[in-house]
Formats: structure tokens, sequence, C-alpha cells
């Protein structure tokens, strides 16, 4: 197996997803290029950086010299072959649209050096639609981190059809190097294994509010209590992004044509409106700040 070092990371994206993925890995020791198309969108994810970061110190769990030593490994820029071209691993965190990841990996193709792993973030496109515009499929892998990333244990890896055994092999020892748990899915089915199961009940929950059988809050009760999971799964698409949510189960329902899939009104009007969870302050609860 390639060795993965020296550690160079490049985050394609600087958004809640992508600017975690660039903390944990600097928390990790990672050297990271974080890239986004403006400097403004930069700014936010650095300063969100620290913000988390600086929680941690008041938790204890870093220093305030590690929290410094991990700022001082993430570097940024608006130009993607800077980011990309010397990085031994890739992650592309940019908007859930496979027009928009296309264009992303058409470049990166170009910019990335031949023993480069280029992963995705995608939390429900196959992977195998984002390798086809690249001449490497085999080096092309999902890694889907889930939000907040410093805060959440899990990883899936997803094999693409042609993805190779040491890209998947090398994925894992990345995530493994940043703290995560790993699960593989061997078959990129759209919406691979936990989206897949968090759509299919978010969808029926919100159809269970849309017809007025249930409130959210109860809804909620009921699968904490009922079922044991730490967070309903109303609550839980506010906390990810009801947009992001509704996207996944649109790209589900796409891909498969399975009704269970398919976003209920309720969902969309919410998006249209803005009501876009925790985010924006107001999805299927209010909150404050």
């Amino acid at each position: 197996m390639a060795e993965l070092t020296p550690r160079t990371l490049a985050v394609v994206g600087a958004g809640l997803m992508g600017a975690g993925i660039a903390q944990v890995a600097a928390t990790a020791g990672w050297q990271v290029t974080m890239r986004d198309v403006t400097d403004e969108a930069l700014k936010r994810g650095l300063d969100g950086i620290r913000k988390s970061l600086g929680k941690f110190v008041e938790k204890g769990r870093l220093s305030a010299q590690e929290a410094e030593a991990a700022v001082a490994r993430i570097r940024t820029t608006t130009d993607l072959e800077a980011a990309a071209a010397d990085a031994s691993f890739v992650v592309e965190a940019v908007f859930e649209r496979i027009e928009v990841k296309h264009e992303v990996f058409r470049e990166l193709d170009r910019f990335c050096r031949d023993d480069a792993v280029l992963a995705t973030n995608t939390s429900a496109i196959p992977i195998t639609k984002i390798a086809s515009v690249t001449a490497r499929p085999e080096s092309v892998v999902g890694t889907h981190f889930f939000s907040p990333v410093p805060m959440m244990a899990l990883c899936e890896l997803v094999r693409g059809h042609r993805t190779s055994d040491e890209t998947l092999a090398r994925a894992r020892e990345f995530a493994e190097s940043v703290g995560k748990t790993c699960v593989v899915v061997n078959r990129d089915v759209a919406g691979f294994v936990t989206t897949r199961l968090i759509s299919a009940l978010v969808v029926e929950a919100v159809r269970l509010v849309e017809s007025g059988v249930a409130s959210p809050e109860d809804i909620d009760i009921a699968c904490k209590l009922g079922f044991g999971h730490a967070m309903g799964p109303l609550a839980t698409t506010d906390l990810t992004g009801v947009d992001v949510l509704r996207h996944a189960t649109a790209n589900i329902w796409e891909e498969t044509a399975d009704p269970k899939f398919f976003p209920p009104e309720l969902l969309t009007r919410m998006v249209e409106a803005g009501e876009l969870g925790r985010k924006s302050g107001r999805g299927f609860y209010s909150y404050d700040g």
C-alpha cells in the first residue's frame, strides 16, 4: 500500500463540512490547504474553525497551544491548482449537485499528482457517476463525513464501480488518522447506507407532520424513547440542513424512482421559504441566536 506521507491534504470547499474536515485533519497533524471560490468564503470557514477549536479548549479537550498549532497547519487559497497539485489526499466538499462536482473533479484530474486519492464527501450521489469525468476512476472514493465533523465519529467509505482496493485502504487510513470510525459501502447505490436510511425516515416523518398526524416534537420523542435514537429525525434534519436533506432525498429518488424517497411538498416549501434549520434559525423548530 502507498504511504500517506507526507500528510498533505487539500479540502475543496470551505463551508460547514469542508471546514470541519480541515479542522479534524489539521488537529491530527495534517498539513491542510482549504480552497473555495472567494476569500470571503475562506474567511468564514477559517473563522468557524477557530471558533470550534476555541470550544474544545474551553472544555479541556485541547490545549490552547494545540488549537493554535492546528490553525497554523491550515492555509487557504482560491486557486484550485495551488491547493491540489501537491496533496497526497484530496477531499471535495462542495454543493451536492452532480454538475458542480463534475466541474471540480475534471479540474482535479488535471491538477493532482498521479498517486493522489480523490475523495468526495457526497452523501447521496453515486461515486461511479462522480468518477466518470476523470481518467482515474480507480483513485476516486467516497468519504462521507457527518456534521458537525469535529463531533461526529462516523465516516462512511464508499466504493465506486472501479475504486481500487488500495484507494479504499488509503481512505480508511486517512479517516482513522483523524479519529473516525469507518463503515464500508461496497456498492455505491444512491444514498449509500446512512443517507438512504435517514432519508426514508425523514420523508415519512415529514409526511406525518404534513398530514397533521403528529407534531415534530412528538415524532422526535417517539423515535428517541421508542427506538433509542439519540436525536429524532426532524431535529436531525434541522441540524443537517433542511435543504441538504431535501437534496439528498431528491437525488435518491431521481436515481431509483422509488416513491418512498420523493421529497414531500412540505420539505420543498420550507426550503423555498428559507426555513433551513439551525443555520437559518428556523426549520421544524425555532432557534434563538
